[in-house]
């Protein structure tokens, strides 16, 4: 092959790279835009079809692609880890194990959450008028996950959509492009029909193909810059969105709190996925009185951690994704030390973990999102496929002390193992910091005062707040997931993640069709009156009341049969 015809064969495909080690881990052929649409279209005919199938069907398929999953659990863990970096245990701790448990229980439940109910109407309830409301599937599902949890999130989103009677069509990000094919292959081998389930990879082209094809709805995790620009897309053709937009967690710790299970929590909240979590622990606020002693205690298990590649079972934190995220860290850091703040432990590349990658396929990324720089950014030069650089992708897990509301890293998602701890010396103070943020996706509170706990979790502008936890509730599917402000719109998992799939139909009924109704034309001064008695009776939903125009509304119905 001539070298013109091998770049251009490189420039159809996505080549996937283990982040710890620089070896290629395989390839994929990237979609076309035209390929993309031609896609959702195959969906939008199979969903005619998908849509009249049983809730025991829809279960019964998704339960097998549970089965599958299970028969290649290892494998799967063995491919996540390798493509995002992350150890192997949190692949089945953080991605495997949830799902799992997500998708037997939508696929129990489903079918209970989405039964027609009826709907009390009040007074008109006495009229012989009835309503009720069902739920319709929406059509054609586009999903476009994160790299940080690339199992986890598109293929639980997919089975919901499913469930709901959706077809879907998912764009993974070009950092987990295999793990993204290994979805397919896992609905492909448990019987769902031909292109009920689509995967299209690619980069930004993919995606934004993918939004103008004009699905149904549209669910993306990633950077709130991106979410503006997919909501802006997707506006052209009212399709409705649901954002996971990021976070910048606040984690506060009162007086009374268990300083032991507060400190692992904050160990594990900061560090896991090396911080690149969107429900880590960005911003630690402690009282003053128990600062000392809990940052003693988070920096000595700190520097327990084992640091390295994700295949060895004893590590605890692994490469990140990305040269392009390694250096917000490494400039949040710089800027904490610029700042006044101090570093406690870590705060630098580990030196001895150098990879060798090939320019062509140094990995590239925003904040929990696709890529959208080009390798040239990196490489500061021509992208040469031929020239490689030597990079650490490991950063340090970092405690830092001192930190303030008004240093820039405090007010930036940092997504990267950093710990920033800040004190303060009453609860309106602490609960004031916490809220002084763009952002509003999870936090916790530390207490042994739960009634405590809870009216203070009242008060912080997140989706999920947890006392005496952190970090995990996005595994626990029955419950909705999303965030407030800037951390984005709508909901995912749990009843309310359900509702975002389904339009509801209001079907309404009138059992009484001997006497006209007292509000048809033609109208009358007869009419003006019993219009003004609905007004002031009927609409007080008082029976007692209504009771008095009861003559009145008999005289309008006579003239109306005499008309």
């Amino acid at each position: 092959m001539a070298k013109a015809e091998a770049q251009e064969a490189a420039a159809g495909e996505i080549i996937s790279s283990d982040p710890a080690t620089g070896r290629e881990v395989g390839r994929v052929r990237k979609q076309t835009p035209d390929e993309v649409r031609q896609a959702v279209e195959r969906s939008r005919q199979v969903f005619h079809m998908w849509k009249t199938t049983s809730f025991a069907e829809r279960r019964r398929l998704v339960m097998r692609a549970r089965e599958v999953i299970l028969d290649e659990m290892e494998s799967i863990a063995e491919l996540i880890s390798a493509e995002s970096g992350k150890p192997k245990g949190e692949a089945i701790a953080f991605e495997i194990a949830p799902v799992l448990d997500l998708m037997q229980w939508i696929a129990r439940s489903a079918e209970k959450m989405l039964r027609p109910r009826r709907v009390g109407i009040g007074l008109f309830g006495l009229l012989g008028r009835s309503s009720r409301v069902v739920y319709h599937p929406l059509g054609v599902v586009a999903i476009i996950p994160a790299w940080n949890y690339p199992f986890s999130i598109p293929l639980g989103e997919a089975v919901m959509s499913l469930m709901a009677g959706n077809t879907v069509v998912i764009k993974p990000s070009e950092l987990t492009p295999l793990t993204g094919v290994k979805i397919g292959e896992i609905f492909e081998r448990a019987g769902f029909p031909n292109d009920a389930v689509q995967v299209v990879s690619g980069a930004g082209e993919t995606g934004a193909a993918l939004v103008e094809a004009a699905p149904d709805k549209i669910a993306f995790t990633g950077s709130v810059a991106t979410g503006r620009k997919i909501a802006e897309a997707a506006a052209k053709n009212l399709t409705s969105v649901v954002l996971e937009l990021g976070g910048k967690d606040p984690m506060i710790v009162l007086a009374d709190a268990d300083l032991e299970a507060a400190a692992n929590a904050a160990v594990w909240g900061a560090f896991s996925n090396a911080g690149q979590n969107c429900a880590s622990v960005e911003r630690l606020y402690v009282h003053e009185s128990i600062a000392e002693d809990l940052t003693r205690r988070i920096v000595e298990k700190t520097g327990k951690l084992k640091i390295g590649p994700g295949s060895d079972p004893d590590v605890s934190v692994g490469p990140m994704s990305s040269e392009r995220q390694i250096r917000i860290v490494e400039r949040h850091v710089d800027d904490f030390r610029e700042a006044g703040a101090e570093i406690l432990t870590g705060g630098e590349r580990r030196a001895d973990t150098l990879v060798r990658m090939s320019v062509a396929s140094t990995r590239t990324s925003a904040n929990c999102e696709e890529a959208s720089v080009g390798t040239d950014d990196l490489a500061g030069g021509t992208g040469d496929a031929d020239r490689s650089v030597r990079a650490p992708l490991i950063f340090e897990p970092t405690v830092i002390a001192g930190a303030t509301n008004d240093m820039r890293p405090m007010r930036e998602e940092t997504f990267g193992p950093t710990l920033p701890i800040c004190t303060f010396v009453t609860e309106e103070e602490a609960i004031a910091l916490a809220n002084d943020t763009e952002f509003g996706l999870t936090a916790s509170v530390w207490t042994r005062d739960i009634a405590r706990g809870r009216r203070i979790a009242e008060r912080i502008e997140a989706g999920t707040v947890c006392i005496n936890e952190h970090l995990y509730t996005h595994g626990i599917g029955q419950t909705p997931w999303g965030g407030f402000k800037n951390s984005g719109r709508g909901r995912t998992h749990g009843l309310e993640g359900l509702l975002e799939l389904v339009q509801p139909q209001h079907i309404h009924t009138n059992r009484i069709t001997l006497l006209p109704d007292a509000w048809w034309m033609p109208y009358s001064p007869t009419a003006l009156e019993t219009f003004r008695g609905f007004a002031t009776k009927f609409a007080t939903g008082s029976m007692l009341k209504t009771a008095t125009l009861l003559p009145q509304l008999w005289k309008r119905i006579k003239e109306l049969r005499r008309g």
